[in-house]
């Protein structure tokens, strides 16, 4: 999901006025310029051990487009498209700008600038490749069962633990109680090695636990001890929750994992010992990428696809923009498409050709940064979706969209924002592209998923929030309908920006409440029928003096009890039913891990916590915004 875009865009555009570019011809007029090469780019904050809070896309990103695009998306016999760059090491391509042939290229750049390019490019931490393989790791699990059958016990599953993406867990699943909550224990720690961001949502079934991080691996570890049964190597971030499935046709495979990657590519791994099955990359676009779980439904696998394209695209000489976000449909099996439903329609075609001969196109945007929501009884898929990078914006987008679950056909969508049209980049310099709108839109996505829960009189609401602090209740048995509409803290929903907080990860639903993390607005219930507030929690102000850390993180709820997580490292436990707090956990510090690798917690500030049979799974660490703080450590805790 997209977090908030305004920090790291002024980085942005402070990277570019240092950016002088060396050795390039622009394409001018009358020259065929056919719009970017689509290959998909590295994730967020694929920052260097030691390196904390840098934001290793935003950085690398704003390099590349002013740098590198020009000659890699438009290449010659002598520059390699940027697809191909894609399949290099981080070491490789490292090298050839420190002291290798693009070296002449890079003046003017500093060591982290071509160390952030490099990762970008690669989509994974310098040095990785070496250290991330569980065959190098001394707590190797001493046997790997048969998997049982992931849906006879207890698991999380998924990004929303189901279909209706509640984020909730039932007593039995759960497996803790409200009064045992104040006894949790950390109870073992691993570590992602040279990893710096922990924010892939562990997916834990069959006793397992399957994860990944910023490192370019995927990991399957038992879930009370910690030990490593396998390791399987994308290449690539893995920012998002796991799905497990079964599987047919696939040889002695019975049970899948699903995933995707900061390349816009989805795998599908023996979850019996991670060897891979298919391998279908959903988009070729260079910017690309999947930053939220896929969703496994009927032998069907349902991808969202979002994009860096706006972080940094409003810079004169990137050609702006032709990237755009959709949900794909694949078969479980094989990988095969079945079918894509864009958010922006429309193949992007050239409008204008800027004074420097860049050539500017549209549409674009309309990322999805979210796992759909599925609904059996409507037959349909429902995802938020994000701002327009190109004006005007369609009603699409900054919403929610329906489509139908066998063809994606739309079925309706609700947009909770008009008229936002939004790029990193736009500052008022000599660089400001000539595709920057006037105004700049507020940059408003509907970043989180949708959550479908019936109410106990029978109706059903789909409730999502948004940026700006709102949360909105819409009827998906009614071509979604508005129901409500409120905010965080009680003022009046006025659709802009200001002090009601921000709801960027999602929430939580019980029986009794919805919970969303708002941000500074804190923790907050509400009643899922009316928009009702009811009670909400705010970190504890530090003893310096001061408010409290951001509450932004998705919320997990069990019965009696919901776990939230804080900028600061914290995880809270508070109760359900008033928002009393019940337990805490300072998570920002070093671990001692079950294998061996230095590890560190950081920010809570995106993937939420995860409970199964007595545990509570969460990672810790998301240097992928500016000011927040890495890690690299993924905690289990548990009752003696």
């Amino acid at each position: 999901m997209k977090r908030n875009l305004r920090v790291p865009a002024i980085i942005a555009a402070v990277g570019f006025n240092i950016m002088v570019w060396v050795g390039v011809v622009h394409p001018r007029v009358g020259t065929q310029v056919p719009p970017p090469v689509p290959q998909p780019p590295a994730a967020a904050g694929a920052g260097g051990a030691g390196q904390r809070g840098i934001p290793g896309t935003e950085s690398g990103l704003a390099t590349f487009q002013t740098r590198c695009s020009v000659c890699h998306n438009n290449p010659t016999p002598d520059a390699p498209t940027a697809s191909a760059i894609r399949e290099m090491t981080t070491e490789r391509i490292y090298g050839s700008l420190v002291s290798g042939s693009m070296q002449k290229y890079t003046e003017g750049l500093t060591d982290i600038q071509k160390r952030r390019v490099a990762e970008f490019m690669s989509g994974r931490p310098l040095g990785s490749a070496k250290v991330g393989d569980a065959k190098t790791m001394p707590n190797p699990c001493r046997n790997n069962p048969a998997l049982s059958n992931p849906a006879s016990g207890p698991a999380w599953n998924g990004w929303g633990a189901d279909m209706s993406n509640t984020r909730f867990q039932p007593a039995q699943a759960a497996g803790l109680a409200a009064a045992q909550v104040p006894q949790l224990k950390l109870k073992w720690a691993f570590g992602y090695p040279a990893g710096e961001s922990a924010n892939g949502q562990p997916l834990v079934a069959s006793g397992r636990v399957f994860a990944g991080g910023d490192n370019g691996f995927v990991y399957s570890l038992d879930a009370r001890t910690g030990c490593v049964h396998w390791s399987f190597e994308n290449g690539s971030i893995v920012r998002n929750a796991l799905t497990i499935g079964p599987v047919t046709g696939q040889g002695s495979a019975r049970y899948a994992v699903y995933f995707g990657d900061g390349h816009a590519n989805v795998y599908a791994l023996d979850a019996q010992n991670g060897r891979l099955l298919w391998k279908t990359k959903v988009d070729p676009h260079f910017v690309a990428r999947i930053t939220a779980g896929v969703k496994f439904y009927n032998g069907r696998v349902f991808v969202p696809v979002s994009s860096s394209e706006e972080f940094s695209s409003g810079h004169k000489d990137y050609p702006c923009c032709t990237s755009r976000g959709s949900v794909v449909a694949l078969d479980a099996n094989t990988g095969k498409q079945i079918w894509k439903t864009w958010v922006v329609e429309g193949d992007p075609r050239p409008y204008k050709t800027q004074s420097n001969g860049v050539v500017l196109y549209k549409p674009a945007g309309g990322a999805v940064w979210n796992s759909p929501t599925i609904d059996p009884v409507r037959n349909a898929v429902y995802f938020g979706t994000g701002d327009a990078t190109t004006a005007p914006s369609p009603k699409t987008t900054d919403g929610v969209m329906a489509v139908d679950i066998n063809t994606g056909n739309l079925l309706w969508a609700y947009q909770a924002h008009e008229n936002d049209v939004f790029m990193g980049g736009c500052g008022n310099g000599p660089n400001r592209s000539e595709a920057c709108p006037t105004p700049l839109g507020p940059d408003l996505d509907i970043g989180n998923s949708p959550i479908l829960k019936t109410l106990p009189n029978g109706k059903r609401v789909l409730m999502t929030g948004t940026k700006t602090g709102e949360v909105f209740g819409l009827d998906p048995d009614n071509k979604g309908a508005l129901l409500y509409r409120v905010t965080a803290t009680g003022e009046a929903a006025t659709g802009a920006r200001g002090g009601r907080g921000s709801i960027v990860w999602g929430g939580a639903v019980d029986d009794r409440h919805v919970y969303y993390g708002a941000g500074g607005a804190g923790l907050v219930a509400f009643r899922p029928a009316t928009g009702e507030r009811v009670w909400s929690f705010t970190a504890p102000a530090p003893a310096t003096g001061g408010r409290g850390a951001s509450l932004g993180a998705a919320p997990t709820a069990i019965p009696g009890v919901v776990f939230q997580g804080a900028s600061n490292g914290m995880l809270y436990a508070v109760s359900a039913t008033d928002g009393k707090q019940l337990w805490e956990f300072n998570t920002a510090r070093d671990f001692e891990t079950v294998n061996k690798v230095p590890a560190h917690g950081g920010a809570m500030a995106s993937t939420g916590a995860v409970v199964v049979g007595g545990m509570v799974f969460v990672g810790s660490g998301y240097a992928i915004s500016s000011g927040a703080s890495g890690g690299n450590v993924l905690l289990a805790f548990g009752i003696d």
